[in-house]
């Protein structure tokens, strides 16, 4: 750096010369006295930049010694830190030689010990091999069997042996197969009720005929009421006229009765001669067109079904149960849908599908009668079916379908099962959507109120709750106590249709952990 700054200095002065030089040349008049001060002033500047000089000098040097005193002393700790960890290295690698100098003369020891060991073990095999030999000659003297006689003794004791363990096996594929077969009719039934969907609506006990003006209120009423009057003793149905515009609501449990109301008082509005004589005309007409309809509607359940070869007065029953409802589902629908169900099931298991879709039609045809006759609809149907000759097994699916006597046969427990599906399935039944949940969410809650619940699953539509007890707080016998008690309260804080089956499960587990 000193040799760059000089030169500069040089040049420097170079030029103030040339430039004092050319300004006498230029400016010959300029006085002796400015010359010299000139001089003086440049040998002052050319003094001071000499210092500057050196004392930037000495600051480099100092600077350049700091340096390098600096980087030795790093050199020097890296030096010794570096000397440190290769001293520890060699000490670390000098304690593994010794200690592998240790394990191989404890092998070498051990390999010693093993040789004389084998020796004895090889001494003491050949003693044995000759003790045997002589035990083989002393039994046979004392048992007097040959070695050929023993070994067929003991043949027959293994084969003993494996028969039993052969009959556990064959409990445990028994029990094995009984859950497969659990799980194949679940999938069976999944399948059904898959394959037919059909929508449910529930019937309601009244009918809603509009009108074309208010006026036509007056003109049904008649003079004293007297057509009114007329209207519910040709049809046995309430009429409600009251203040709602337009509309007369004809109410009734009877479907079929109500059905021919509406038709005549609708023909009745649109022909405009409303008097008792022609009221009387009017629902004899419409009484047999419903007729003519009850018999259009089972022959078409008949050929929907495929069924063949039905008396035509069980067609004509069939047809009646359009007009029919069971808590507010519509008994022919119902009888279709397990007619389906059931036929569909026995497809799957290889048994009969005619008898099964035939039962599962005529399991309810009770119901078309039971406003009739006394009795419960399941001997009603039963007595029909026999009076026009139906098929043994049919029969027996009607009068098993609601567990009165046991079923006997596989049609009649599928034609149970389809009925149970078809009633307990949501929508079908009068019954909201949030009353529905909150039956299957107060089957949980009572499951889960009882001390030991693990948990608690309602399904098949709240007619099964099953329980999961802790086995540690509930042993087997406390399960059954528990299943009763939770049926008693079930049936004490619920409304439901039909029946619940309440299963508890105590599961065991031993569990432990390989490491």
């Amino acid at each position: 750096m000193d040799n760059q700054i000089i030169p500069i200095i040089i040049s420097g002065v170079i030029a103030l010369i040339v430039g004092i030089w050319g300004g006498f040349t230029y400016r010959k008049n300029i006085s002796e006295a400015k010359i010299q001060k000139t001089e003086s002033l440049v040998k002052t500047m050319l003094d001071d930049a000499q210092r500057k000089a050196e004392a930037l000098k000495k600051e480099m040097v100092l600077e350049a010694k700091e340096d390098i005193l600096r980087l030795r002393n790093e050199f020097e700790k890296e030096t010794r830190d570096r000397r440190t960890e290769t001293q520890r290295i060699e000490k670390r690698l000098q304690q593994r030689e010794e200690s592998l100098d240790q394990k191989l003369d404890t092998l070498v020891s051990k390999e010693d010990t093993l040789q004389s060991k084998q020796h004895e073990l090889d001494a003491l095999q050949e003693s044995l091999s000759d003790l045997r030999e002589k035990q083989l000659h002393e039994l046979e003297k004392i048992s007097g069997l040959t070695v050929e006689e023993a070994r067929e003794l003991l043949i027959e004791s293994i084969q003993n042996d494996a028969k039993h363990d052969a009959v556990i096996l064959v409990r445990e594929i028994e029990a094995k197969a009984k859950d497969e077969a659990e799980k194949k009719a679940r999938n069976i039934i999944g399948l059904a009720i898959q394959r037919y969907a059909a929508d449910h609506v529930a019937e309601s006990t009244v009918s809603v005929v509009q009108l074309p003006n208010d006026e036509m209120k007056g003109r049904i009423i008649g003079r004293e009421g007297r057509n009114i009057r007329a209207l519910e003793t040709a049809t046995g149905i309430e009429l409600i006229i009251d203040d709602t515009p337009e509309s007369v609501i004809l109410s009734g449990f009877d479907p079929v009765r109500r059905e021919i109301a509406r038709i005549a008082l609708e023909r009745l509005i649109l022909d405009g001669r409303i008097h008792p004589a022609r009221i009387e005309e009017m629902v004899e007409k419409a009484r047999k067109d419903v007729e003519t309809q009850i018999k259009e509607a089972g022959e078409q359940a008949v050929f929907e079904t495929g069924i063949h070869g039905i008396h035509p007065e069980l067609v004509r029953l069939l047809g009646r149960l359009k007009y029919r409802t069971s808590y507010g589902q519509n008994v022919l629908k119902h009888s279709l849908e397990v007619s389906y169900l059931a036929g569909m099931m026995a497809a799957e298991l290889g048994a009969n599908i005619a008898i099964a879709k035939r039962g599962g039609l005529l399991h309810d045809i009770g119901k078309a009668l039971d406003h009739e006759i006394e009795g419960p609809h399941v001997k009603i149907g039963v007595d029909v079916c026999k009076r026009y000759k139906e098929n043994q097994a049919v029969i027996h699916c009607i009068e098993a379908h609601h567990g009165d006597v046991e079923a006997t046969t596989v049609e009649a427990v599928l034609v149970q099962a389809s009925d149970t599906i078809s009633a307990a399935r949501p929508g079908a039944r009068r019954e909201t959507l949030q009353n529905y949940i909150k039956r299957l969410e107060k089957l949980e809650e009572i499951a889960n109120s009882f001390e030991g619940v693990d948990k608690s699953f309602a399904i098949q539509a709240g007619r099964e709750v099953r329980i999961m007890v802790k086995p540690e707080n509930v042993n087997d016998a406390a399960t059954a106590l528990m299943a009763k008690d939770i049926c008693k309260r079930i049936e004490k804080e619920l409304d439901y249709p039909g029946q619940i089956r309440v299963s508890v499960i105590r599961e065991t587990r031993s569990v432990e952990y390989a490491k």
